[in-house]
């Protein structure tokens, strides 16, 4: 079988019941179950949730994406490689991490497949959490032009790029456009102070002024665990994304927990620590590839630039990336993957023909 074959580059396509339409992101795609086959799992396999919970069959591909756009390679290779399945594998990992350490659950009710997640459906929390322990990419370059603001965060004079930070930095970010906060933009992913989510917590989607505290609480062990984890393996937790909801359990109580995808490649800024002391960069994440482009293409300001977007899409659309390039990037998920979760990641030779057997099978999901 070619790479191309073995790369899960659609997947919303799978012939999985549903009862509503399949929503499909950059990376994954939500196959919502009918009320009736999600009553069944629930009674069947005996999850922690509610009789009537709504579930959902979430289905990893392995595209990837970077600056907005999708890329592609040569011999018709829509995809990384191995990307999805070791994705999956370090949030499985960590998500195991944090529920034995006591900090909060997921919203992952079973493993089906490598690249399937059974979900019960999140009420999702309208802020991007993200965590910073170095100073660099965007936060570094707005500091070189002068700013020492973040998120309402005062930082010192004097720092230079890739420097430790003098403390763990919370820079959130808004989920979404959101109307009627005073002072936030209706903008996507615009910055906010934790004075801004304090006092309009309601509108991020928070149940109480408590939860404030909570998210921050939740975000800051979970990067530290992660950071000391990573730290044993002689790489470098540099930043990183987390996504919080809300669900209920099988005796009615709400609970705050992390969502999406935690400590990956495509979510955080990993560094190599050898590569490190010897005072150089190496990105085991998805900063890699982006490095890759800019120095790929001519005229990196492309790129960069947000009001040349049209250029951008064609440049992705119509350059398909050597072959070679696509596996370096694999062998940089696989690779982080393997030494975090200390096996080598499970990756399918024909996925979709395996999810469709599993689901059909084994959950009765398929006709």
């Amino acid at each position: 079988m070619s790479l191309a074959q073995q790369v899960m580059a659609v997947n919303n396509d799978l012939p999985i019941r549903t009862g509503a339409p399949v929503h499909s992101g950059k990376v994954r795609s939500v196959y919502w179950l009918t009320d009736e086959d999600s009553a069944r799992l629930v009674q069947e396999r005996g999850y922690d949730v509610p009789a009537n919970a709504p579930l959902a069959i979430m289905v990893i591909s392995d595209r990837i994406s970077a600056f907005d756009c999708i890329w592609h390679g040569e011999g018709g290779m829509a995809g990384v490689p191995g990307k999805g399945a070791a994705l999956n594998a370090i949030s499985n990992h960590w998500f195991e991490c944090f529920r034995n350490q006591g900090l909060a659950d997921s919203h992952i009710l079973e493993i089906p497949h490598p690249l399937v997640w059974i979900v019960q459906k999140a009420k999702p929390v309208m802020i991007e959490a993200i965590a910073r322990q170095y100073i660099t990419g965007s936060m570094w370059r707005s500091y070189a032009n002068g700013e020492r603001e973040f998120c309402g965060i005062s930082i010192p004079d004097g720092l230079e790029k890739d420097q430790k930070l003098p403390q763990l930095l919370i820079t959130p970010s808004t989920k979404g456009i959101l109307e009627g906060i005073p002072g936030v933009p209706a903008v996507d992913d615009v910055n906010i102070t934790r004075s801004d989510i304090e006092n309009n917590y309601a509108a991020f989607n928070l149940r109480s002024a408590a939860d404030v505290d909570r998210y921050e609480q939740l975000l800051t062990e979970g990067f530290v665990l992660i950071s000391d984890q990573l730290g044993a393996l002689d790489q470098i937790f540099v930043d990183t994304k987390f996504e919080f909801g809300y669900v209920t359990d099988k005796a009615g109580n709400e609970k705050l927990i992390y969502m999406d995808e935690v400590g990956t490649p495509d979510s955080s800024r990993i560094w190599d620590g050898p590569a490190r002391r010897e005072g150089r960069v190496v990105e085991n994440s998805k900063e890699s590839f982006r490095q890759l482009l800019l120095n790929h293409f001519p005229d990196p300001d492309i790129l960069l630039n947000k009001d040349r977007m049209a250029e951008r899409t064609a440049l992705a659309a119509d350059n398909a990336l050597p072959a070679d390039v696509l596996m370096e990037v694999s062998a940089t998920y696989t690779g982080i993957a393997e030494k975090i979760i200390g096996k080598p990641v499970d990756i399918s030779a024909n996925p979709k023909a395996e999810i469709i057997a599993v689901l059909r099978d084994e959950f009765g999901l398929i006709d």
